[in-house]
C-alpha cells in the first residue's frame, strides 16, 4: 500500500483508482487468455496454423492493451478530450481510407494495413465518439449558445455514413444506441425522442430492403432457415456444457465452429466450463455497467457523467450483442466479446476505453456529489 505521504504519480494512480473497475477489467483480461487456449487449438490447426497460433498472439496483444489501459487512466479529463480528439480524426481518415485501399473480407471493407499491421479504425473511432459527443453535450449543457447538441448530430451522421459504407450495421446500431442513451441523459426533448426513433426505424427497414446479407441475417433468425450452422453449433455447444462443463479441452462441438476463438468464444466457455462461467461473465459485464452508471449519475461534471455513461454502455451494448447471437437471442452479427474473443484491434480499442473509465473516475478533490442531485436525467431537469 501507498502512503498518503507518497506523492509519486504511481502512489496518487494507486490511491484514487477505481479499484473495483481495476479489478473486474484485469479478470475479463485473464478469462481472454484462458479461454484462447481452450477455443483456438481447433480453429489454428484447421488452418494450418500451429495449435497455440492465437493463444499466444491473444498473450501478446494483451500485453500491450494493459500497458495502454493503465497508461490513459493516469490522464486528466482534459487530456482524455485531446486524446479522443486526435483519435477521432485519425479514425476518420481511416475509415475513409478503408473504403479505398481497405483489405475486403466478405464483401466488406473495415480493415486498413500500416506497416504490415491489419487495423479496424471503427473500433477505435468508439471511444473517441463517445468522449467527443460526451464535450460537445456538456458545452451545450454549460452554455446553452454553443451548438453542442447539433454539432453532435452532424458528428453522428458522418460516422454512421462511414459505417453504413463499408458496410457494418452491427457497428452502426451500437454507436446509435449509444448516442442515443447519452442525448438522452443531456435533456433531449420527447419530439426529438420520437423524430430519432422513428428514423431509427426507417433505417432499419431500409437497411433490410437494400442490404441481401442483412436481409437474410435476420430472415435465418426469425426462420431458422438457410445457412444457420455457426449459431447452431454455438447453441449446441453450450447445452452440451451443462452447468459445470466437459472440462477444460474436453470440448467436442467447438472443433467445427469456424470462428469459436472469436465471435463464439463465448459458446465455448460453456462447453468447456458449464453455465456458471457464462453466469460469472455475465456478471462482471453487468457490475462493470451497473457501477459505471452510478459513479455517473452521483458526478457533478456534465463532461465526466456523460463520458464514462457512454463507456460503459458501448461495453455493455457490445457484450449483449455477442453473448446474445451465441445464445439465438439475436441475428447473428460478427460481434467481439469486449477483453475476451480474439482480436488485436479490438482489445486495444476497449483497453482505450476502459483506461478513459479509470481515468475519468478517479477521485479527486473537484469531484463530489451535486448537492440535491437526485440522478434524474437532464431531460426531467430541464423539464423543470
Amino acid at each position: 500500500m501507498a502512503s498518503r505521504l507518497d506523492t509519486s504519480p504511481v502512489a496518487v494512480w494507486w490511491r484514487t483508482v477505481d479499484r473495483w473497475f481495476l479489478a473486474a477489467f484485469l479478470s475479463l483480461m485473464g478469462l481472454g487468455i484462458v479461454l484462447s487456449f481452450a477455443a483456438s487449438p481447433a480453429v489454428a490447426e484447421r488452418i494450418g496454423l500451429g495449435s497455440f497460433h492465437f493463444a499466444t498472439r491473444q498473450i501478446f496483444f494483451t500485453i500491450p492493451a494493459l500497458v495502454v489501459m493503465i497508461a490513459v487512466s493516469f490522464l486528466e479529463a482534459r487530456e482524455v478530450r485531446r486524446m479522443a480528439l486526435i483519435m477521432l480524426g485519425a479514425s476518420l481518415v481511416l475509415m475513409v481510407a478503408a473504403l479505398y485501399i481497405g483489405v475486403e473480407v466478405k464483401g466488406a471493407r473495415r480493415w486498413v494495413s500500416l506497416a504490415g499491421v491489419s487495423l479496424q479504425p471503427s473500433e477505435f473511432l468508439k471511444p473517441a465518439f463517445v468522449i467527443v459527443c460526451a464535450w460537445l453535450f456538456a458545452e451545450h449543457a454549460r452554455q446553452p449558445d454553443i451548438p453542442g447538441n447539433l454539432f453532435a448530430i452532424i458528428l453522428l451522421g458522418l460516422v454512421v455514413a462511414l459505417l453504413v459504407a463499408q458496410p457494418d450495421f452491427g457497428q452502426t446500431m451500437l454507436v446509435l444506441g449509444t448516442w442515443g442513451v447519452m442525448f438522452f441523459m443531456a435533456g433531449m426533448p420527447w419530439l426529438w425522442i420520437i423524430a430519432l426513433g422513428a428514423v431509427g426505424i426507417g433505417g432499419a427497414v431500409a437497411a433490410y430492403s437494400a442490404f441481401p446479407h442483412v436481409a437474410g441475417r435476420i430472415d435465418r433468425f426469425l426462420t431458422g432457415e438457410g445457412d444457420t450452422f455457426q449459431v447452431d453449433m454455438g447453441r449446441e455447444a453450450l447445452v452440451n456444457g451443462g452447468w459445470f462443463g466437459v472440462g477444460p479441452g474436453e470440448g467436442t462441438v467447438k472443433r467445427v465452429i469456424p470462428d469459436s476463438h472469436a465471435d463464439f468464444v463465448f459458446a465455448v466457455a460453456g462447453e468447456e466450463f458449464g453455465i456458471v462461467l457464462c453466469f460469472l461473465i455475465m456478471l462482471l459485464f453487468a457490475f462493470i455497467v451497473l457501477r459505471g452508471l452510478n459513479i455517473a449519475l452521483k458526478e457533478q461534471d456534465d463532461f465526466t457523467r456523460y463520458g464514462v455513461a457512454g463507456l460503459v454502455i458501448v461495453f455493455g451494448f457490445q457484450s449483449v450483442i455477442n453473448m446474445g447471437v451465441n445464445l439465438q437471442l439475436m441475428p447473428a452479427k460478427g460481434m467481439t466479446l469486449p477483453f475476451i474473443s480474439y482480436g488485436g484491434s479490438s482489445l486495444i480499442a476497449i483497453a482505450i476505453s476502459m483506461g478513459m473509465v479509470l481515468a475519468l473516475t478517479r477521485k479527486r478533490p473537484e469531484k463530489r456529489k451535486a448537492p440535491g442531485f437526485t440522478g434524474l436525467s437532464g431531460r426531467a431537469l430541464a423539464a423543470e
